[in-house]
């Protein structure tokens, strides 16, 4: 079976959309924080901060970051990891 060129790359297109990576929001309680490793949880999920998470509502660093704060993350799902993209305090 021959392929053509076309559907090569109609195929490789798909491909790499389906292995793209989604961002999704989370809100509720943090229930842990984690200095070491950079890192809280809500909602059972563990998520991790880097240099490019863009606090917001008052949160200007990870170290606002309190066990009880309401917060709304905005993260991806990559290499088998939460990263959060943005945090901000979720009001109700």
């Amino acid at each position: 079976m021959k392929l053509s060129s076309k559907t090569l790359l109609a195929s490789a297109a798909a491909l790499l959309m389906s292995l793209s990576v989604h961002a999704n929001d989370v809100r509720g309680e943090i229930e842990s924080v984690d200095t070491s490793a950079q890192s809280f949880v809500v909602q059972g999920i563990t998520f991790f901060v880097s240099k490019k998470t863009d606090y917001d509502d008052g949160l200007k660093q990870f170290a606002d970051l309190k066990v009880g704060q309401r917060v709304e993350v905005n993260f991806e799902y990559k290499d088998k990891r939460h990263h959060a993209l943005e945090i901000e305090l979720d009001h109700k």
